[in-house]
């Protein structure tokens, strides 16, 4: 309940000492703003970070052939190890609890030149099937995406995203129009959009897609693989190390090579990044904190030494209030109402200061693979507000306890 005259005393406590309430203040100020601003930064670099992961199935392997180092079963080291479409169909009807599997080509970089017109330029040329769409999560801006129509019948048609759009066709119309891609020519059926981010960093073009059947047909590759993508259902690190597991003893089979021949294959499993990714943000979160926290500490403890010369100041006044009446639970209160108002008051004037500096730069700074969206949440800011008013009571109470220990007949002799 609102006391006037408890509220008077406090205001007037604080206006016989403007500038030591200030300058206390302004330590709880720099603690609670120090710490949203480092929270917010920490947040922004978890945010580039994990945008890596953005389009990609956390619950997913990617494999990719490689070269034997081991002799087996008679046959020599330095072995090749191609993927084709059968490594897909047996790892398809392998893998416990499997979601999605992709296989996939990739035309070279050196080969893989996109025209139309006068206007070209040299992208990733990636041959996938429609179940890709579902593992690495292209968000189709206009048109469609590569179909099972397209895989059946080889179709000679051409998904393109944002930046190929602009270098070909500039401000021209670009869906159902033609483009030579290493002079056979594709027609652009769709348009997706590129995060511009991952594995090729911020500056890496986008790919374009074409259906595989026809990648392979075109590019004389048979039936080669370059990447074998899937998802599973247990997402967690025993159930991906199994999924690894399957994955691997089933390729060596079809192979032929020592499955703990680590470099007949390389695999990237994503829940173990995703895994590692957590717990590195998770380390660095927990130093913020207490980076931020020792900030505010800081200042709290400079509240609690000015309490305790408030107290000392007041002590006759004090000792005045208990010989008529006042009880030791009056007097804690009252002090630390004083405690908890400054502290409350600089503190919010430093988150709020903190977060529209924050907005400010998610405003200015664009999203890249390092740094994105440098925010706070609304749990966040709950638990600092939370931090900021425990700390004010611990600043009030031991000075508070301290007045309330004071004896009446000692209070009164005090000069």
């Amino acid at each position: 309940m609102f006391d006037r005259e408890k509220w008077g005393e406090v205001f007037q406590s604080i206006g016989k000492n403007k500038m030591r309430t200030v300058l206390t203040g302004f330590a709880v100020f720099w603690g609670i703003f120090m710490l949203i601003i480092l929270l917010g930064l920490g947040s922004g670099l978890q945010n580039g970070f994990s945008q890596g992961f953005a389009n990609t199935a956390t619950n997913s392997i990617s494999i990719w052939g490689g070269e034997t180092s081991k002799p087996w079963n008679g046959l020599p080291a330095n072995r090749e190890i191609q993927l084709d479409e059968d490594d897909v169909v047996t790892l398809r009807n392998s893998i416990p609890g499997l979601e999605h599997i992709s296989g996939s080509y990739r035309v070279w970089r050196g080969a893989s030149q996109v025209q139309y017109g006068k206007n070209y330029g040299s992208y990733d040329i990636n041959g996938i099937v429609s179940e890709n769409q579902l593992l690495q999560r292209q968000t189709v801006v206009e048109g469609r995406f590569i179909n099972e129509v397209d895989e059946q019948e080889a179709r000679k048609v051409i998904v393109i995203a944002e930046d190929a759009r602009k270098e070909l066709f500039k401000e021209e119309p670009y869906l159902n129009e033609w483009v030579n891609v290493n002079g056979v020519p594709f027609q652009v059926v769709g348009l997706y959009k590129f995060e511009n981010a991952g594995e090729g960093g911020m500056m890496r073009r986008s790919p374009v897609f074409i259906p595989l059947s026809c990648a392979q047909k075109v590019f004389n590759a048979n039936r080669e693989i370059r990447q074998i993508m899937f998802s599973f259902s247990d997402d967690s690190p025993q159930g991906a190390a199994m999924a690894e597991e399957r994955a691997r003893h089933t390729l060596a089979r079809n192979h032929n090579f020592d499955p703990t021949d680590d470099r007949a294959l390389w695999l990237e499993n994503n829940v173990e990044n995703v895994g590692t990714f957590n717990q590195v943000f998770g380390f660095i979160k927990l130093f913020i904190w207490a980076v931020g926290i020792g900030s505010l500490v800081a200042g709290i403890v400079g509240i609690g030494n000015i309490m305790l010369i408030v107290v000392k100041d007041r002590t006759r006044e004090i000792g005045i209030r208990k010989a008529m009446g006042a009880t030791p639970a009056n007097v804690i209160g009252q002090i630390m109402l004083e405690a908890l108002f400054v502290t409350i008051l600089f503190g919010y004037f430093g988150l709020a200061i903190a977060v529209l500096i924050l907005e400010g730069m998610a405003m200015a700074i664009p999203g890249n693979p390092y740094f994105a969206n440098p925010t706070i949440d609304f749990a966040t800011a709950l638990y600092a507000l939370a931090a900021m008013i425990a700390a004010g009571a611990l600043a009030g109470y031991f000075p508070a306890r301290r007045a309330a220990a004071i004896k009446p007949i000692e209070a009164l002799r005090d000069e």
